[in-house]
Formats: structure tokens, sequence, C-alpha cells
């Protein structure tokens, strides 16, 4: 037999057993819907009663493994982050010289005096000027005076 011819025959006997099974498969087609939808019934029943026991297995993994897990995880961060530089410990000691002479340098000439006059030396005596009673006083008394002692 030539190509063809065997293609042929091959095509008629394909032909037959299509129309030989029709009559099975219109039989079978109710019931591969009706299997189906059985099939999508249980698939949701079987979701229904599954869903909730997975919400609470998280929940307990959640509350019970979660933490040990974190905890792992922070203390192998810790472990691997490295060495904090140590601070230079001399910083701290010039730092507080230095503050202290910068208020040294200030209290000290706040308490200069500012007027150009020359200080009076203490063989310097002054008299004391006239109270208005005609008395002399000295010049503690002429301040204590102006102050209202």
């Amino acid at each position: 037999m030539s190509r063809t011819k065997r293609a042929d025959h091959a095509l008629d006997r394909t032909r037959q057993a299509a129309a030989q099974l029709q009559p099975a498969a219109a039989k079978v087609k109710p019931l591969a819907r009706s299997t189906g939808a059985a099939a999508k019934r249980g698939l949701h029943r079987t979701r229904a009663w599954a869903a909730p026991r997975v919400e609470h297995t998280g929940q307990i993994l959640e509350d019970s493994v979660a933490p040990k897990v974190s905890a792992l995880l922070s203390s192998a961060a810790q472990r691997l982050e490295p060495d904090k530089p140590r601070h230079r410990r001399w910083r701290t000691p010039i730092a507080i010289a230095t503050v202290t002479a910068a208020a040294v340098a200030i209290i000290r000439s706040r308490t200069k005096p500012r007027s150009a006059t020359p200080e009076a030396k203490p063989d310097d005596v002054v008299p004391a000027p006239d109270r208005g009673d005609g008395q002399r006083g000295t010049s503690a008394d002429a301040d204590a005076d102006v102050k209202g002692r």
C-alpha cells in the first residue's frame, strides 16, 4: 500500500471509532458535569473547614515561634555588627579644661574696673564730703547714706 492509501485507511478507522464513541460520550457528559459540580462543592467545603484551622495555627506560630525566630535574628544581627570604635579619652579632659579657662577669662573680664582713672593707693586719704549738717563723715558713711542705710 502506498502512503496515501495508508493515511486514508487510518483516517477512516478514526472516523468509525468516533462514531461508535459518540453515544457513549453522550451518556458520560451529564455524569461528568455532575461530578465536576460535586468536586467544586467538596472543594468549597474543605476550604471552609481548613481556613479557621490554618488561621489558628498561624496565630499560634506567631505567638510562640515568631518571638523565638525574632530573638534569634536579633542576636545574629548583634553578632554580625562590627565593634564600635573606642572613644578617645583625652578629648573629655581637654574639653573640660577649655570650658574652665573660658569661664575664668569671662569672670576676670567682668571684675576689672572699666574706668580709665588710676586707682587710689591705700596711703592716699581722701577727705570725706560734708553730709549737710556741718559734720564731715567717712566715705563709708557717705556710701551708706546714698544707698539708704
